[in-house]
């Protein structure tokens, strides 16, 4: 029995640049992760800020912030396979070289492999385990991280139609609120559509009304958790989409962006689709979607955006920090 065969492969770790062991690994807007010195010494020397592994260009150098999720995994993953190699190495001649007798027992004090005598006389205060049982234990546990890893890189990849997110996700009916829509738009009787009005509506002045842009937020909000929502965009030439935290702005000059609260993606002119990102990212769409899935790990700090009927990912916001309360944003341009 070999402890080292269960070993995480260090592939799952590694900086595609230094090809080593990630150090504080930072994800970039496209999704891939690096070493924090390995990126930034090669956005350092490059003519232009480019992602090594899909050649994503960026207009202006991406903030880069640390990726806690793999950090905690890549310091998991050195303390068991530091641990489990410790131990094979130990128990590798199965017998005890001090006594001559066979490593029956795991010596939780010391994390090391014993024989029964060491047990009686070297370690007489310790607490043991039997080998085969502590094993199993630690073969359990790597199993569960490397698990953890694979279905965290899955619901990041921008190779993946983007479907296996929906089993792990609430899916959400929005509703509008009309409390927060701006007084030229029009709510259907059951808040769920709306379009712009000829005329501006002499609506309750309440502090939660956008009076700026043209926007409306769904009445749910989120705080924790992953959810979903889906909204019909066929035919409008003209749109922004997507989830702002509560404390936005909704008055005077706005700008959209995740430093001001708003995670957003919009089409302008019919066909030019970009990021709500200063300045925004042009997005590169095959064609353009009838209805956009907005998917939110609260806690992972991602927002990604579906093309509902493909499963095609549009894009994803990573590495966000969100410490308040989420709502579903819309802005109609029409009015502007």
């Amino acid at each position: 029995m070999s402890a080292a065969s269960c070993l995480l492969s260090e592939d799952e770790f590694l900086c595609s640049i230094c090809l080593d062991v990630f150090t504080d690994p930072v994800t970039t807007p496209c999704g891939h992760n690096y070493c924090k010195n390995c990126i930034n010494q090669h956005w350092n020397t490059a003519d232009q800020y480019l992602c090594p592994v899909c050649k994503k260009v960026f207009n202006t150098r991406p903030e880069l912030h640390i990726n806690t999720f793999i950090s905690e995994m890549v310091a998991k993953f050195r303390k068991l396979n530091k641990s489990t190699q410790q131990k094979a190495s130990s128990s590798s001649s199965e017998m005890c070289t001090k006594h001559d007798k066979p490593l029956e027992l795991f010596c939780k004090t010391d994390q090391t492999c014993v024989c029964m005598l060491c047990s009686v006389l070297d370690h007489r205060t310790h607490e043991f385990v039997p080998v085969k049982e502590e094993y199993e234990g630690m073969k359990a546990e790597l199993e569960k991280t490397e698990a953890e890893i694979q279905q965290r890189e899955s619901r990041r990849s921008h190779k993946g139609d983007g479907r296996e997110t929906e089993n792990h996700r609430e899916t959400v009916d929005v509703t509008l609120d009309p409390d927060t829509a701006h007084p030229n738009l029009v709510l259907s009787d059951d808040e769920k559509q709306v379009h712009c009005g000829d005329v501006k509506k002499n609506l309750p002045d309440n502090p939660e009304r956008f009076k700026s842009y043209i926007s409306v937020l769904g009445k749910q909000s989120f705080s924790s958790g992953r959810f979903y929502f889906e909204v019909q965009v066929k035919e409008k030439t003209k749109w922004t989409l997507g989830v702002a935290r509560e404390s936005i702005k909704r008055r005077g000059k706005i700008t959209l962006s995740p430093q001001r609260g708003y995670w957003a993606i919009w089409l302008r002119n019919g066909n030019e689709y970009k990021t709500c990102d200063v300045p925004p990212v042009d997005l590169s769409l095959k064609s353009g979607p009838e209805k956009v899935g907005v998917f939110v790990d609260y806690e992972e700090g991602l927002v990604s955006f579906y093309d509902v009927d493909t499963g095609a990912l549009i894009y994803s916001f990573t590495g966000c920090s969100f410490t308040e309360k989420l709502y579903p944003y819309y802005m109609c341009v029409h009015c502007l």
